[in-house]
């Protein structure tokens, strides 16, 4: 299977990157918009419905609170690498926070985000997929 961001850095002729140069609130940007278009994905594939009723359900697995439970049902599955990810990214100092989410449950999400998005740059998409279906299983929100 071919990795989306081996697809994106070769059509669009991009150079390669050092991920250890990336800040956890850079891998948490490219994070939170690979993380969104799974889910997207995974909504549409359910059935074809009104575009309201899509953005409400995607908007409840994106949000803060709902990456934070992902995070803690799948800590035990992480690899010592990828806590080390997790954590960077869930201590970084962001200057702002979600408008609906306590400060505790962004922080977690961001670590969640700054995850997928080093599993996403790292060419790690299937190792990524495995945790989100993971995750969501153990949160109950697939069906």
């Amino acid at each position: 299977m071919n990795d989306i961001f081996r697809i994106v850095k070769e059509q669009m002729n991009l150079k390669d990157i050092n991920i250890v140069d990336y800040s956890p609130l850079t891998l948490a940007y490219i994070g939170d918009g690979i993380y969104e278009i799974v889910i997207r994905t995974i909504i549409v594939d359910e059935a074809n419905r009104q575009v309201n009723k899509i953005h409400k359900a995607a908007s409840d697995l994106v949000k803060a609170q709902t990456q934070a439970k992902m995070i803690f049902a799948i800590q035990d599955l992480l690899t010592e690498q990828e806590m080390t990810i997790f954590k960077r990214g869930r201590n970084a100092k962001a200057i702002t926070r979600a408008k609906n989410a306590s400060m505790s449950d962004y922080r977690t999400a961001t670590g969640f985000e700054a995850l997928m998005g080093w599993l996403y740059l790292t060419e790690q998409s299937e190792r990524m997929m495995e945790l989100i279906r993971k995750g969501l299983e153990l949160i109950g929100e697939e069906n």
